[in-house]
């Protein structure tokens, strides 16, 4: 009877020791966020405690989760003292009812698994964004950059705009303009917590401006971001003759004209004859007429701007208000017009022109 309570203690003795030492993992989480808003970027920093130098590495699993994406599931775990171990993973939740996945992590060393541990799902409270608003992207970060932006002729109607955006803790993957049809990523980027975006949008010819709003973290509260949509004459350039004062031959004109009237003013100071008077007074008139600056006036406010002096022409833009402009042709019922600072060449109805 001793001997087998002897060996029943030494047994319980044995396994204790080999439990305590088979705990050579502690994991816990070092963040978790409070909250989380629907396709939020949400990191969560796992911390695992090692009591072993025997070991080769550590992997991770997940399971039992629900309306969740893991954006990095194979992130390196990092180490930030003797035998501390951390990692940051990132996640999305697509709906209200998504469940965080349970995180399994396995101490490894040769080929084998030397102890496992496992956290639970995280209880983390969901709020819908930006539902009521047409305007928003679907973008949530702590700091937006709108780098630059830039707009040309796509095609008769339309025009494309290239932006570059830059973001800070960010889900710029999801950036989308409400509204607009034809629109799409050209490339994408992210390091260090820092997104790269260059977005594409086709637009009408004569819209202006596009507005759109993202959320800010930081500030918990909606910013606008305005985007002009600046043509800078690039829509018409392949339609000739666009400014006459910009023109070569318009300018040879003017020259000419002015060469002539001195030649029949030189003759007729010579000659003193009446025919080459005439001619004088004539060609006097030409050059003064080619040479007279353009006249000015002002195109209405809610007047469109269009591209040819036609009925069926495609609309440049809209006139927000009075705009000062140079008359620079008139054809057709039509009037070509220059913008006070040259920002705009077009053609205008008659009767969306005024005088100052």
């Amino acid at each position: 009877m001793k001997k087998a309570f002897y060996l029943i203690i030494l047994l319980n003795i044995f396994l204790s020791i080999n439990l305590f030492a088979a705990k050579n993992l502690y994991l816990s989480y070092k963040k978790i966020p409070n909250q989380v808003y629907k396709n939020q970027k949400i990191e969560i920093i796992v911390k695992a405690l090692i009591t072993t130098d025997n070991f080769d590495g550590l992997s991770t699993s997940f399971s039992n989760s629900s309306n969740v994406t893991i954006l990095n599931a194979n992130s390196a775990w990092r180490k930030v003292s003797n035998d501390t171990y951390e990692n940051s993973y990132y996640f999305k939740a697509k709906s209200s009812n998504f469940r965080l996945p349970n995180i399994n992590v396995k101490l490894q060393v040769n080929g084998s698994v030397l102890d496992e541990s496992e956290l639970s799902s995280p209880s983390i409270r969901y709020s819908d964004i930006g539902t009521g608003d047409t305007r928003f992207s679907g973008v949530m970060a702590d700091k937006f950059i709108l780098k630059a932006y830039k707009t040309k002729q796509y095609n008769n109607k339309e025009a494309l705009t290239i932006i570059d955006i830059d973001a800070q803790n960010s889900n710029l993957e999801d950036f989308k303009l409400q509204g607009i049809t034809e629109q799409g990523v050209s490339a994408i980027k992210e390091e260090d917590g820092k997104q790269n975006l260059v977005f594409y949008f086709v637009t009408p010819i004569y819209e202006k401006k596009v507005v759109f709003t993202y959320y800010n973290l930081a500030t918990r509260s909606f910013k606008d971001i305005k985007i002009p949509l600046i043509l800078q004459n690039e829509l018409v350039s392949t339609q000739t003759d666009l400014n006459p004062n910009d023109s070569t031959f318009e300018r040879y004109k003017k020259i000419f004209a002015i060469v002539v009237f001195a030649l029949f003013l030189i003759l007729f100071v010579i000659k003193r004859n009446k025919i080459l008077m005439i001619f004088t007074v004539l060609t006097f008139i030409i050059a003064l007429l080619y040479n007279l600056p353009n006249s000015k006036g002002i195109v209405k406010k809610d007047s469109y701007v269009y591209i040819l002096p036609t009925k069926n022409s495609t609309i440049f833009f809209k006139v927000d208000n009075d705009q000062k402009v140079e008359i620079l042709q008139r054809r057709n019922g039509f009037i070509k017009v220059l913008g006070q600072d040259n920002d705009f060449i077009g053609w205008i109805k008659e009767e969306s022109f005024g005088t100052n």
